[in-house]
């Protein structure tokens, strides 16, 4: 069985949407790292940069890094196609696109959660942070404008891009301002949030609550 450190609403949540569609037991250890020392000496176990997601094999070996895993989960499982194979022409676009969210997205949140770790006060967390959202919402306009989708990112099937977009699209800046600079994405998120596969997970790691989409 699969271990994930991870916690609800955070980078662990497409992983574990992930295993959920692909049918393979595993189970959470619920780590709200941000919130608590007693997470972040749990998680620090398995990866000492004290971030979720933390993917324990069954083999024992550890992966960290969402993009990574999500990869390789897919590769793990080819016949599930939630990504494209070593010699489909969509595979170089899919480990853009992967990579891009990864690096040039969501590594963001390491500083969004305390800007003091770059910054020297609160003006200039304030500031650091807008420029943060800022930057967020210029990439995703560009990714939109580059892609040529169809029902999902890459074509009629649902992969472990859109997941992982459909997640990341939830933080900071939010969705408002997703759907307003990535109308072509905006759409693919919208057929993931309303899978009828993952209306029970979204329930628990992800919740609709009132004012998610702002």
């Amino acid at each position: 069985m699969f271990k994930i450190f991870g916690a609800v609403g955070s980078g662990s949540v497409p992983v574990e949407a992930t295993l959920t569609l692909l049918g393979t037991p595993y189970e959470v250890i619920e780590a709200v790292t941000w919130e608590d020392e007693t997470a972040r000496k749990l998680v620090e176990t398995v990866n000492p940069l004290l971030q979720v997601p933390a993917l324990v094999l069954p083999s024992g070996e550890i992966m960290t890094e969402s993009a990574a895993i999500l990869i390789y989960l897919a590769d793990l499982h080819s016949e599930a196609g939630m990504a494209p194979g070593l010699n489909d022409p969509k595979r170089a676009q899919y480990l853009r696109w992967m990579v891009y969210v990864s690096a040039a997205i969501y590594a963001f949140v390491w500083i969004v959660d305390d800007p003091t770790r770059i910054v020297a006060n609160k003006e200039q967390a304030l500031h650091a942070i807008d420029r943060i959202h800022d930057r967020r919402a210029d990439c995703w306009r560009m990714m939109d404008e580059q892609i040529a989708p169809d029902r999902y990112i890459l074509g009629d099937e649902l992969s472990v891009l859109d997941l992982y977009v459909a997640v990341v699209s939830r933080f900071a800046p939010g969705r408002a301002r997703f759907y307003k600079g990535a109308p072509k994405m905006a759409e693919i998120v919208r057929r993931v949030d309303a899978d009828p596969r993952l209306q029970e997970f979204w329930a628990k790691r992800f919740p609709f609550d009132k004012g998610w989409d702002l």
